[in-house]
């Protein structure tokens, strides 16, 4: 079964970055993909410093063990200033090649503002720098204030057919590229 990874990079609570990949991961794994989540607000990860040794910080070896074993990955961020969170990117950074190359991975930002593509351009080339696929379809979701309901359901019908398409992409091209 293919398994895809989901990583939050909001330490918010009740964050809409959070509520938005929760409900990718729901259409990825009705899609037929077995989804874990990694929640970094729940996790003691330390700021990179460019090594490698960070045995006093067992999350570390979590994160990078849980994104070797993944197929594909789901990476969802707020923007702040234009770009991506420093929670997801320093939790990227905390990992190389050796995790990240070859996987596949969807992206998802959410805005308080207007939706563009900043963040996600930011994360493309991230994931393209450490050689990992990233899908077309991407999701950025503005004024995130309104566009979700109290029980953190997305009210616009045209985004969730979006995550659909989406999930489907990710899921269909992970099995594409795993393939031997």
């Amino acid at each position: 079964m293919t398994k895809i990874v989901g990583i939050g990079g909001s330490l918010r609570t009740n964050s809409y970055s959070m509520m938005a990949l929760a409900l990718a991961a729901e259409r990825v794994q009705a899609c037929g993909a077995d989804v874990q989540i990694l929640d970094l607000r729940a996790m003691t990860l330390p700021f990179c410093d460019g090594g490698k040794d960070y045995s006093e910080f067992p999350d570390v070896e979590v994160l990078r063990q849980t994104v070797t074993e993944a197929d594909g990955l789901i990476l969802a961020t707020p923007e702040y200033h234009g770009s991506v969170s420093g929670v997801i990117k320093n939790a990227l950074d905390l990992m190389g090649f050796t995790e990240l190359s070859g996987k596949v991975a969807g992206l998802i930002s959410v805005l308080g503002g207007q939706p563009n593509s900043n963040a996600l351009n930011e994360m493309r080339l991230i994931m393209r720098w450490v050689h990992a696929w990233v899908i077309p379809e991407q999701i950025a979701i503005g004024q995130a204030w309104r566009a979700f309901d109290e029980e953190g359901k997305l009210m616009d019908e045209k985004l969730l057919e979006r995550l659909d398409t989406f999930a489907k992409s990710l899921v269909t091209n992970t099995e594409k590229l795993g393939q031997k």
